[in-house]
């Protein structure tokens, strides 16, 4: 007997699609969106930073605001038709995370309001903010991983040379073995080429690279110059659908993700400070509320908690335009501009995610089981 399409909650149990169907028609119809929605995810309700257990749909906005100030049709339900209880999450402005600006974070930096929400801040106050910063700096502040490494670790500035800087996730190998031993045995092998992982827009500048293209660590942004610093050349990519060439309820992004082939002597699968990954996690095993840890370009080591496993989301790439990205994992934040390309890890260093999108609010990667698969290659001999 035929059952319903069910779909793993976050918390372990079985909650039907008819959920997600909904979101998708009332709250993310690009014919009628809700105001301030950017996407939604199925999750738990939390408190104090922790998460309750209570299963949730969580429907992100760019910012919270009274519902006295929404017209009826804008105002989220408290709980979808199948009675699933909603919670409305403030994600800010949800974009990629490369570096934007040389040597430094974005061109336009965000803060928050005295409620909460996300307010732009103009260039000239950027610069009066930078300089306050600047004095009351401490050994705190993250060091960034920005200078030349040979063999490069995961973690350090890397980008292609049409763009400024992102990070280096990982080295991977094709999924095929290549040479075989004698006499052939399923899954062993000499791996026949070499690859850093990082983001399609990192490593292919949004699709626009052509295949080929260097690839320089430290990324341009840091220093990087071609050829003296060339790691590797655009190998292959998945294609992202951006608006408004797409419209978005035609998107099917599930990954941001690109290879650039690298010299085996180049770069290492050591993630610095972390170690290398001893595994990758299927997405199912994955679950809100997880500890997650990254260490990447800008903000170096960090630690968050997973509040979705399989989030609908729109973000951001600037004048590439917008794109949206469904089964896409969402933390706390734990990253920033320069940061994207990152591997998340478990604490135990099992590859859980791509990171590549993100806010002052979130973090948002890619499952590396989808990452894994799309892209053909392998990350880690076992499977946690």
């Amino acid at each position: 007997m035929n059952q319903p399409e069910m779909m793993r909650g976050p918390t372990g149990g079985q909650v039907s699609d008819a959920s997600r169907q909904q979101a998708l028609s009332d709250f993310m119809n690009p014919q009628h969106p809700l105001a301030n929605v950017v996407g939604f995810g199925h999750g738990v309700k939390w408190t104090g930073g922790e998460p309750t257990g209570e299963e949730a749909v969580l429907v992100f906005v760019t910012q919270k605001v009274p519902e006295s100030v929404l017209s009826e049709q804008d105002v989220v339900p408290r709980e979808m038709d199948d009675g699933t209880p909603t919670d409305v999450v403030a994600v800010g402005h949800v974009a990629a995370q490369r570096t934007t600006a040389p040597g430094g974070g974005t061109e336009e930096q965000s803060a928050f309001g005295p409620d909460g929400s996300t307010v732009m801040r103009s260039r000239p106050l950027l610069e009066e903010l930078t300089q306050e910063l600047g004095r009351l700096r401490t050994t705190a502040e993250p060091q960034r991983l920005t200078r030349r490494m040979r063999p490069c670790p995961a973690g350090f500035s890397v980008g292609s040379v049409r763009i400024t800087a992102g990070t280096l996730g990982s080295v991977v190998y094709d999924l095929l073995p290549g040479a075989q031993i004698n006499p052939p045995e399923p899954g062993i092998g000499v791996p026949a080429t070499y690859y850093i992982l990082s983001n399609n827009h990192v490593l292919a500048d949004s699709n626009r690279a052509p295949l080929g293209t260097p690839v320089v660590q430290p990324g341009p942004a840091d220093g990087g110059l071609d050829p003296a610093d060339r790691i590797g050349t655009l190998s292959r990519f998945v294609a992202i659908q951006f608006a408004p060439q797409v419209a978005l309820g035609q998107h099917n992004n599930i990954v941001d993700a690109a290879l650039a082939k690298v010299e085996f002597h180049d770069a290492t699968r050591q993630q610095y400070f972390n170690g290398p990954p001893r595994a990758w996690r299927r997405k199912a095993q994955v679950a809100v509320g997880d500890r997650v840890k990254k260490v990447g370009r800008t903000t170096n080591l960090t630690i968050g908690r997973i509040m979705s496993t399989d989030a609908t989301i729109d973000v951001s790439y600037g004048t590439a335009g917008t794109a949206r990205f469904k089964d896409q994992i969402i933390t706390t934040n734990m990253s920033a501009g320069g940061d994207s390309g990152s591997l998340i890890t478990s604490l135990d260093n099992v590859a859980v995610g791509l990171l590549f999108a993100g806010s002052q609010q979130v973090t948002i990667a890619n499952h590396i089981e989808n990452v894994r698969a799309l892209l053909r290659v392998e990350i880690a001999e076992q499977l946690a």
